[in-house]
């Protein structure tokens, strides 16, 4: 349960003239990986955001292996490594459909109160499930 996989296909503007996925644009993808894996645990993002909490990125590592290229079906996996007061941290990783490995990235980020711009412990709701995976 600590992890997720999600396919996202490369769209044509994420590249470049060579079809080759600009360095930038992987960082939705890993994007896209957190939210569902979030949603895959019951947990809406919009939700949350909804009752006063956001999840901002304040730390990131990304390492290019490999090129993804122009209309690939990428998984992207997203991994659950810790969490600790405010923060969590994932790790993650794309392949391509031939299950070559093509980048990997390192997240923490930090639960933050909307109304206060503060740090804020995260939800029970949260905590209670971050605590099975532990």
């Amino acid at each position: 349960m600590k992890d997720h996989q999600v396919e996202v296909r490369v769209r044509y503007s994420e590249t470049d003239q060579m079809g080759v996925v600009y360095h930038g644009n992987y960082i939705p993808y890993f994007e896209i990986g957190r939210v569902e894996w979030l949603r895959n645990k019951g947990i809406s993002y919009k939700k949350m955001e909804e009752s006063g909490i956001a999840l901002p990125i304040v730390s990131m590592n990304i390492n290019y292996k490999k090129s993804a290229r122009y209309d690939e079906l990428l998984t992207v996996h997203t991994v659950f490594k810790s969490q600790s007061s405010v923060k969590i941290e994932f790790d993650c990783a794309i392949y391509n459909e031939s299950d070559e490995l093509l980048t990997t990235a390192q997240f923490i980020l930090v639960f933050v109160s909307l109304k206060t711009g503060r740090p804020t412990a995260p939800p029970d709701y949260i905590l209670e499930l971050l605590k099975t995976m532990e």
